[in-house]
């Protein structure tokens, strides 16, 4: 249902779509859509995360550096690193935090 969620209110958003997929004591579970094109401009995450591509072809950047992502790829974003996330094509990504 969530992963709907997301590409419905995709349709008509301008930046991409989040979600709290599952959410516990010492952790946070996230889905984000994109559309090509979208970015999650420079920010940092709290707590340490694991970024998994479910579908699409993103842009990882953090510290000088381009990672490409296709589906089923996957990278851990350490807590209070600067990062930024691109879409090149749709895509839907899952964040596991805490």
């Amino acid at each position: 249902m969530t992963i709907k969620e997301i590409r419905e209110q995709l349709q008509t958003s301008e930046k991409p779509v989040a979600k709290s997929f599952h959410i516990g004591d010492n952790f946070k579970v996230l889905l984000f859509g994109f559309k090509k094109g979208m970015k999650l401009e420079d920010h940092k995450a709290k707590h340490p995360t694991k970024l998994l591509v479910l579908e699409g072809d993103l842009i990882y950047h953090k510290e000088k550096k381009d990672i490409r992502m296709r589906q089923f790829d996957e990278v851990d974003i350490p807590a209070n690193v600067e990062h930024s996330v691109g879409a090149l094509k749709d895509s839907i990504i899952l964040l596991t935090q805490g």
